[in-house]
């Protein structure tokens, strides 16, 4: 990796002829998917979108624990070693500070490093790079900076592991000018997201969720083209509804079409949106959906307080406050660190009932839950 930065970026030839160009073949990353009702897991869409975009681009690398002889610590690394070398795909020490600040450092001299945290609870050690080095290096550079890097790996509450490793950082980074935060949910959003947050000139912090990886999901015969991207900043309209908006992000989208599902039979037509990006935030779509059902209920895992419901709420009452027709509900995680306990881990995260028992509240179709405390 080292070697890679100390080389000459510009002169004859550029990177790839000083670098890569010593590297084995790289075969055509086009696929023959078919296009009749494929399924494909979330894994292997953030698998095919990584080797897609390093066989377009030499530029392209994955540094991280892990990535390579491992095939990954959730296999969306996998093959990749084997295809491009280990001066594309570079296993690192337990280090975040040290490869993040290297990612970085070799984002400024133009190649595309896609960083891979273990975890997101790990990327504290490396949050003054992320943000300090990444983030704000364009503006403080009156734009002759680009750092085009990805920081990419899963997020959210997993399944008893404690505390330290059960949080979500989409408000931590989404209130960070300069960077760039996207949620995916589905196996096209990992696909079209993913590629677009390599593509861009700026840092991407991209949130994935590691109970979503094993997930399969249809995708359509456009997004298995490799040149498919999706933007950033546009929300997907999951579930058209007249009575309700429900918004949501990551594994929780899931939940919001099934509490959909189970609003319905009692009358209620809910509005799902995937918000795929927390920064920039699509509150053009939110406060038109909002404005059609006068309605809003906020769905994430991340902790209450200055969370990205929160944050929806805010540009709702500024923007859309004549149109709404009752308070704004909030489901978010309890505020508290996450429990070990199984039974109190369930109890400290939004369940199906918890959306479906808000969004009655919001069409008065239940006590409030301050008259029957």
């Amino acid at each position: 990796m080292l070697g890679i930065v100390r080389r000459n970026v510009g002169g004859a030839g550029g990177l790839y002829s000083q670098g890569f160009g010593r590297l084995r073949p790289v075969a055509s990353a086009i696929r023959n998917y078919s296009s009749g009702g494929k399924e494909m897991t979330v894994r292997d869409a953030l698998n095919s979108a990584l080797d897609e975009e390093m066989a377009a681009d030499p530029n392209v690398f994955v540094m991280g624990e892990e990535v390579g002889e491992y095939q990954g610590a959730y296999k969306i690394t996998k093959g990749l070693l084997d295809k491009y070398g280990p001066e594309r795909v570079l296993d690192t020490p337990i280090t975040e500070a040290g490869f993040a600040g290297i990612g970085v450092g070799s984002a400024y001299h133009g190649l595309k490093p896609v960083i891979e945290f273990m975890t997101f609870n790990f990327s504290m050690q490396a949050i003054d790079h992320v943000i300090n080095s990444a983030a704000k290096s364009n503006y403080m550079s009156a734009g002759q900076i680009n750092v085009p890097i990805v920081f990419r790996g899963p997020n959210g509450p997993a399944a008893g592991v404690g505390a330290q490793h059960s949080q979500c950082y989409g408000a931590w980074y989404g209130s960070v000018p300069g960077l760039k935060v996207l949620v995916p949910y589905s196996s096209e959003d990992a696909r079209g997201l993913l590629k677009a947050a390599i593509r861009d000139p700026d840092p991407v912090v991209f949130l994935e969720n590691e109970l979503l990886y094993g997930e399969s999901f249809p995708v359509s015969a456009e997004a298995l083209d490799s040149s498919f991207c999706l933007p950033i900043g546009k929300a997907k309209i999951e579930r058209e509804g007249k009575d309700i908006t429900i918004t949501a992000f990551s594994k929780m989208v899931g939940y919001a079409l099934k509490a959909a599902e189970i609003l319905e039979k009692d009358g209620i037509n809910a509005e799902v949106i995937n918000l795929r990006s927390i920064r920039p935030l699509d509150r053009a779509t939110i406060n038109a959906s909002v404005r059609k059902t006068n309605r809003l209920v906020t769905v994430e895992e991340g902790f209450p307080q200055h969370g990205i419901g929160a944050e929806i709420c805010a540009s709702v009452v500024e923007d859309s406050f004549g149109y709404l027709d009752a308070p704004v509900e909030r489901v978010a995680g309890a505020d508290v660190p996450t429990p070990y306990a199984a039974n109190l881990e369930r109890m400290a995260f939004p369940q199906i009932e918890d959306i479906v028992r808000a969004a009655k509240r919001a069409c008065y179709r239940s006590v409030p839950m301050a008259a029957s405390a």
